[in-house]
């Protein structure tokens, strides 16, 4: 399962910085293509994620999604995650494994 979050938050995130490389740094309008097709692949990659309800599947990945945004700021756009990234990356990730593994009554 975490594979597949993963995976889904790559292709989420590259797809957005393609559109903010275009709207944002000036880059290409061809940058648009890869975007549109790695926030597709984001959208099914999510569907393969083994949960009952569309809803806990999004909430739990919202955690996976904010350290992988972090990831991605410190290994391509080379900025280092301050103290308070760190701690808020590691509520979010506690929340996320709390949704995906919390007992169910």
């Amino acid at each position: 399962m975490t594979g597949f979050y993963a995976a889904a938050a790559l292709a989420e995130i590259a797809g957005c910085f393609a559109v903010w490389a275009f709207l944002r740094d000036g880059q290409s309008v061809w940058w648009l293509v890869p975007g549109m097709l790695l926030l597709g692949l984001f959208a099914v990659l999510l569907t393969k994620v083994d949960s009952t309800y569309a809803g806990r599947a999004y909430a739990a990945y919202g955690g996976i999604y904010i350290v992988a945004s972090l990831l991605w700021m410190f290994v391509i756009e080379r900025i280092t995650p301050d103290r308070w990234d760190l701690l808020g990356g590691a509520v979010s990730l506690l929340g996320a494994l709390i949704i995906v593994y919390g007992h169910r009554t």
